[in-house]
């Protein structure tokens, strides 16, 4: 049970006083006075105990019996009913000629409060490939360059992006952006990052390449890609690279991020422990940072997929298995 926190009698408290007026003859005034309770709040505990024992001294709901202007059970199923039509709270409220405050209580309470309740749950579909290098997932995270010291997130304040008129005549940002390019082996989550000027299709396969050096280096062959719908990866170039290189290329659905989920999920944890994890001066000292912090994320970084594990100790159990021999 749940007691309010200047309550001055527990249960226990209450069947305390029960007993001392009953058995041991105690007046209410001595009862009272010895709990630090009023006269009255002793009487009504004692005459609770009389009319029900022990299950008299459980606290009571506070809630109303009935309720006034309860909303019909009628009115209630229109609400859903109209719901169910994906019609917003403001739309009911016209139709019905009803508060709109009243509509919006109701579908909270029904649990139709967003229009996304209308949707049955997806449940999670999750992977993982048996061998390292059997499929790598890439995507791009975009990131404002670092001018004049450290930006809006740190300071709070918003600087205007200057703009230059370049030859041909169109207004530019001067400060722009960078583009994160992240691959992660989808077995044992051993990531390869570049931070490079644009997101073109001759950049991606320059970083395709070199990623694959990467495992390489490391005793994987990569067999798969999966990346989004970008133009760089539907691109001809692109693919004449995946076929020079042996790989598989597998692109997501529209509109389904989570598909590629384990790279979006690198992203949001590079975000977190190198992009926004510490004050940067510039752009150049920002890069200058990635290596440590990939170093750390691919050899140290307890990582809860893999038991807490860092990916480059799941790939050493892997090798120890034996498994190197059927991707090397």
């Amino acid at each position: 049970m749940k007691l309010h926190g200047n309550a001055r009698l527990s249960p226990k408290g209450r069947l305390l006083i029960c007993q001392r007026v009953i058995e041991q003859g105690w007046s209410l005034t001595e009862a009272a006075e010895a709990a630090g309770v009023s006269e009255r709040t002793c009487s009504k505990w004692l005459a609770r105990w009389r009319a029900e024992g022990e299950a008299g001294l459980l606290d009571r709901s506070s809630a109303p019996k009935r309720v006034a202007n309860r909303t019909e059970e009628r009115r209630i199923e229109a609400i859903a009913a109209l719901r169910r039509l994906r019609m917003t709270g403001a739309e009911i409220a016209e139709c019905l000629g009803m508060a709109l405050s009243t509509v919006s209580g109701v579908l909270a309470d029904i649990g139709l409060g967003k229009l996304s309740r209308l949707e049955p749950l997806e449940p999670p579909n999750r992977y993982e490939r048996q061998r390292p290098g059997e499929l790598i997932h890439i995507d791009v995270k975009k990131l404002g360059r670092i001018e004049r010291g450290a930006g809006h997130r740190v300071t709070g304040k918003r600087r205007s992006n200057r703009r230059k008129t370049d030859g041909s005549g169109v207004a530019r940002h001067q400060v722009g952006w960078e583009y994160a390019h992240v691959c992660v082996d989808d077995a044992t989550r051993l990531a390869y990052v570049e931070v490079l000027p644009d997101e073109k299709a001759k950049t991606a396969v320059g970083f395709l390449r070199r990623a694959s050096a990467f495992y390489r280096a490391h005793g994987i062959v990569v067999e798969g890609l999966m990346t989004d719908n970008g133009g760089a990866y539907r691109s001809t170039v692109h693919a004449l690279a995946c076929r020079a290189l042996k790989i598989r290329h597998i692109r997501t659905r529209p509109y389904r991020p989570q598909t590629n989920g384990k790279a979006e999920r690198f992203i949001r944890t590079m975000l977190g422990g190198w992009a926004y994890g510490a004050i940067y001066r510039s752009s150049a000292e920002r890069t200058a940072a990635l290596s440590g912090w990939l170093e750390f994320y691919n050899w140290r970084r307890p990582h809860g997929s893999l038991s807490h594990k860092p990916p480059g100790t799941r790939l050493g159990e892997m090798k120890r298995n034996n498994l190197v021999g059927s991707y090397t």
